[in-house]
């Protein structure tokens, strides 16, 4: 499941004018993947800070957040297509919105070890290559279906943890 997973991805990236290489592929998966994994991490956090009765800070600000801009939800948690971004106004916001914004961590961090610096870092070396906004929907929608992987995959997610 979690290699048929990636082989649609492939297949969106293969249509992508700026994706011509599985160096290409990878670089884009990852970027996606990363910025779900954070998210999913941050609820979890945020849960648990819940119930030990804590504030818990969000590291990634609201709108910015994989669950607000890539997979918006109904109150039923299902897909809310009304209010997911597509086309040109999803390239636009992660180019001119998003990646600056993950960019900008670097230089707000307190220090070269913390996750912020890394976060800028990361996305200070990368660039979206998707020029559909329809196809980079796309992908994200089956990237947002790992969240109901096997427990062989959340064990190679976890290993991701263990770089966070």
């Amino acid at each position: 499941m979690f290699k048929q997973t990636f082989k649609n991805i492939d297949d969106v990236l293969w249509k992508e004018a700026g994706c011509s290489s599985e160096l290409d592929y990878t670089e884009q998966s990852s970027w996606m993947l990363f910025l779900k994994y954070l998210d999913d991490l941050e609820r979890e956090r945020a849960m648990r800070a819940e119930l030990e009765g804590k504030s818990y800070s969000f590291i990634i600000e609201g709108e910015y957040q994989w669950s607000k801009w890539a997979a918006p939800k109904k109150k039923d948690g299902s897909f809310d297509h009304d209010n997911a971004m597509t086309g040109d106004d999803l390239i636009n916001f992660v180019d001119r919105e998003l990646f600056p914004y993950l960019q900008g961590f670097k230089q707000r961090a307190s220090s070269p070890d913390t996750i912020e610096y890394k976060i800028g870092e990361i996305f200070g070396e990368i660039k979206n290559k998707f020029r559909s906004g329809y196809s980079l929907r796309d992908a994200q929608q089956i990237l947002d279906k790992i969240a109901a992987l096997d427990a062989e995959s959340a064990e190679i997610l976890a290993g991701i943890r263990g770089m966070v």
